[in-house]
């Protein structure tokens, strides 16, 4: 059985930019932490100028949804799924049937660690029941054999 990708992200709304009427910085808001930076150690944030603006261009072009993915135990698990998306969206190969594997094994790794991933989880069920209502409604007769 083969899962289709995971649900695409939520629809991000962009932060309006700092004015030159704007009062002061809000204190209290605490600075944006780089989620790379959160799992390394102190040797790896020893880099040269030119490395840590290529890593904060990336994390600024990531979508909230893959930062979030990320951000969890599954990290190694969405970047192969990821990677064979963008190879099959390049080769025109259908993604559903060359990534059966890898979306497999993130799910699986999703399910392991439900505690992070509960939103996205609970996304994909609500999305799976509303195609099988959908179905059900389109053919009735479905319906009697579930």
């Amino acid at each position: 059985m083969s899962y289709p990708p995971p649900p695409p992200p939520p629809p991000t709304t962009p932060s309006p930019s700092p004015s030159s009427s704007d009062p002061a910085p809000d204190h209290d808001t605490p600075p944006a932490v780089s989620l790379a930076a959160a799992d390394e150690g102190p040797e790896s944030k020893m880099g040269s100028g030119d490395e840590v603006a290529q890593v904060e261009e990336e994390e600024e072009e990531e979508c909230g949804f893959c930062l979030f993915m990320k951000g969890g135990g599954c990290k190694d698990a969405f970047v192969a799924w990821e990677k064979c998306v963008e190879d099959a969206e390049k080769r025109g190969d259908d993604i559903v049937d060359k990534c059966a594997e890898v979306t497999a094994l993130l799910k699986k790794c999703m399910d392991a660690h439900a505690d992070y991933y509960e939103p996205v989880l609970r996304a994909e069920q609500a999305m799976v029941e509303a195609a099988a209502d959908a179905a059900a409604s389109a053919n009735p007769e479905l319906e009697e054999c579930i």
